[in-house]
């Protein structure tokens, strides 16, 4: 990959794979003035090609866009008076380091097909078709066998079509439940053995076909959830399922919708819907519920109480989706009413409860769930941030999709902002990782103080008395996709810093339940779909993230896709997962008598005690 030196700053770093100069130079800190979001409207990212080999845009002849210049080989890069850069802008970012755990996994999956070829009946052998069929089972080790009433009434039919050559699909319900059988075909089917793994989100769904045969991820796709229509989160779900017909509608939408995700998935890896013969899903406790049909009401109501947290196996003919009526839904267990089989999942894909390093794990998305623990231990909680990492709460925030601003950099001396926006379109909003960057920046120039307020004594066009008081103009009408100002106001900021606070106390909390503190954590997992866009140093800038050793930060990715994953791959991995829960002892932060000591010490930026965040200098 070529390699981009930026003067006058001598910062060199590579240049990944599509990234632009403007991508490169937000990823190193380094400001250059850009209020379009890198669409190439605004003409005011303009950079000096000293030497090497570009493609991109020129303007006034002796400049390009950063925000469409790309190298071709080795470039010297010189950003000029014009683009307002300064020393103290440079920043050097650093994101966590993407960490795949791979673990060597005995295939082992729940579904097996086993090709039998039995004998034909004759007038001295009438042995029962059933007995016959158990009898060739017995040989090959399997004692305790079940077979649903309507594969036995087609049995007849199927052993004679196959000449009483046969394949059986047996599911392994593991837990020492024995063998189902759950599909019987003609002939040799053995090459047709699919998995799908769900990682059912509050606000996306992901799901990948899996080869059971080899363990091979066949095909991938997402898509949002069709429940976000009734609810952005999952207290309005739960309000919403009160309504009449409200719950069977929510169960309903989320599981056509994963139906046609699976023909998706079949057809981008040219299978058939036939060949799935079992799907893992694993999903927060409110989402579990939903798609089970199960009261989530008194999920909401004191004292909390689930309907269930290990859930039984369900059948797609119970569910009423039409793959092969046998074909069984494994749910990851939930540990408490905001705990669910995301994080169980989750901890099982990180590997954590087998490993002895104390770990903080941290899945921010729609809500904010924490695990502290290792092999010994493990405890969790989860924290009332509410939306705001997501864009809820936030005037003009929103998910994390095309437009959206996702990164954001204020230049010190004129307050001029340098935003890039997701896809290189024109801003709608701000997103997650945007919101959080661009509180980083405000407190990096002295915009706001401690408390998250703006300066009163500044006379600047970007920071003015809006309708809900003071705000920063982050992009002006004529540069927006909607045709009207794009703000951070001090509304955002005071919920911005009520959810990082309430992530912040429920670290602690767990922490001091073990008699240990923030300084003895030796990793912090980041899961989720968000964490891979989260800035480590923006993060810990507005006290989201304990102030540690960089190295100590680790994204693994959509941890929960990972966990169901597994549990298709291995019945001993289904029980790890089902160990994991029990292990797991559930802290309920509202109750805790000193959370909220902890929250309201936490309601400034970074923190009430700045000696928690040694490496955070705030220009005052």
């Amino acid at each position: 990959m070529p390699r981009v030196l930026f003067l006058p700053f001598q910062v060199e770093e590579e240049v990944f794979p599509d990234e632009t100069i403007i991508d490169v130079a937000m990823r190193l800190g380094i400001h250059i003035n850009a209020s379009c979001g890198g669409l190439g409207t605004c003409n005011k990212c303009k950079v000096i090609v000293e030497s090497g080999e570009v493609k991109g845009e020129r303007i006034e002849e002796i400049y390009y866009k950063a925000c469409t210049l790309k190298p071709i080989a080795d470039v010297v890069i010189r950003i000029p008076v014009e683009s307002r850069y300064d020393r103290r802008a440079l920043i050097r970012k650093n994101r966590a380091q993407a960490l795949e755990r791979v673990e060597k996994i005995p295939l082992n999956p729940p579904i097996k097909k086993l090709y039998l070829e039995l004998t034909s009946p004759t007038i001295e052998d009438n042995t029962p078709d059933l007995e016959r069929l158990f009898f060739a089972l017995k040989e090959k080790g399997y004692e305790e066998v079940r077979i649903p009433p309507e594969l036995l009434r087609g049995l007849p039919y199927i052993l004679r079509k196959g000449d009483f050559k046969i394949t059986l699909t047996l599911f392994n319900e593991g837990l020492s439940k024995g063998v189902i059988i759950t599909d019987i075909e003609a002939g040799d089917t053995r090459e047709n053995n699919l998995g799908v793994a769900i990682d059912l989100g509050t606000t996306t769904l992901q799901l990948e076909l899996i080869d059971l045969n080899s363990g091979r991820v066949l095909a991938h796709t997402s898509d949002y959830n069709p429940q976000l229509s009734f609810g952005e989160d999952v207290i309005s779900r739960i309000e919403f399922a009160r309504k009449k017909e409200g719950l069977r509608l929510l169960s309903e939408r989320v599981r056509e919708r994963l139906f046609i995700l699976m023909e998706e998935l079949v057809k981008e890896a040219d299978r058939k819907l036939e060949e799935i013969n079992v799907v893992s899903l694993a999903g927060n406790t409110v989402m579990t519920h939903l798609f089970l049909e199960l009261e989530p009401k008194f999920l909401r109501e004191h004292p909390y109480v689930p309907v269930a947290k290990n859930y039984p196996v369900f059948f797609a003919k119970e569910l009423s989706i039409p793959l092969k009526e046998n074909v069984p839904f494994l749910f990851a267990p939930s540990v408490a009413s905001y705990v669910g089989g995301d994080i169980t999942a989750g901890v099982l894909a990180s590997m954590m409860a087998k490993e002895p390093y104390l770990t903080l794990f941290i899945d921010l998305g729609t809500n904010g769930e924490i695990v502290v623990g290792n092999q010994d231990f493990l405890m969790c909680a989860a924290c009332s941030a509410g939306p705001a990492f997501e864009g809820g709460g936030i005037k003009h925030g929103m998910r994390a999709t095309s437009g959206a601003i996702e990164s954001v950099s204020i230049d010190p001396l004129d307050y001029e902002p340098m935003i890039i926006t997701i896809g290189k379109k024109r801003a709608k909003g701000l997103c997650g990782s945007g919101i959080i960057s661009l509180l980083a920046s405000l407190m990096r120039t002295g915009l706001i103080d401690r408390m998250g307020k703006y300066r009163r004594d500044l006379k600047h066009p970007r920071l003015r008395r809006g309708e809900e008081g003071y705000e920063y103009v982050l992009v002006y009408k004529d540069d927006s996709a909607t045709g009207q100002d794009i703000v951070f106001t001090e509304n955002d900021i005071e919920n911005l810093i009520r959810a990082k606070g309430a992530m912040f106390a429920g670290y602690q909390i767990l922490l001091e339940s073990v008699g240990l503190s923030l300084s003895d954590l030796e990793r912090v997992f980041l899961a989720g779909t968000f964490g891979s866009f989260i800035d480590l140093e923006d993060a810990i800038t507005i006290g989201l993230l304990p102030d540690l050793p960089r190295d100590r930060f680790y994204f693994l990715g959509n941890t929960s896709l990972q966990g169901a994953k597994k549990v298709l791959l291995s019945v001993e991995k289904r029980e790890e997962l089902y160990r994991i829960a029990q292990m797991m002892t559930h802290v309920e932060l509202s109750n805790h008598p000193r959370y909220m000591d902890y929250y309201m010490a936490a309601l400034f930026l970074p923190h009430t005690q700045e000696e928690l965040f040694p490496s955070i200098k705030i220009r005052s």
